[in-house]
């Protein structure tokens, strides 16, 4: 198991699974595989569980994933830890609360 590591923004990454495609541009759509979280572990939305990957742009999504996204190649699969502020901020969306930490575990499966 590889360690977390913080980026400057505050952003946790933790690098599950090593890819050796292409790393994904801003303005790039990639195809990924996610389970979020809450530090509790419950768990508010999974691509995974509905056993369909999501299409998404890179610039299109919560900070937090994008700066990620920017940094991984096709195949990787990591562990995030996604402060408010890079997330849904104070006002949350859906089932998510305002000012949460949210865990995501993303697989990157396709730059497009």
């Amino acid at each position: 198991m590889s360690e977390s590591i913080t980026t400057a923004s505050g952003l946790q990454y933790e690098i599950l699974e090593s890819g050796d495609g292409a790393t994904p541009g801003p303005t790039d759509t990639v195809s990924a595989h996610y389970h979020g979280t809450f530090l509790d572990g419950r768990v508010f939305d999974s691509s995974v569980d509905r056993g369909e990957p999501l299409d998404l742009p890179v610039n299109g999504v919560i900070a937090g994933w994008t700066e990620a996204l920017l940094m991984m190649k096709e195949g990787d699969k990591w562990k995030l830890t996604v402060p408010p502020e890079l997330g849904y901020g104070e006002n949350g969306v859906g089932p998510i609360p305002g000012n949460t930490t949210l865990v995501f575990e993303v697989e990157l499966i396709a730059v497009r």
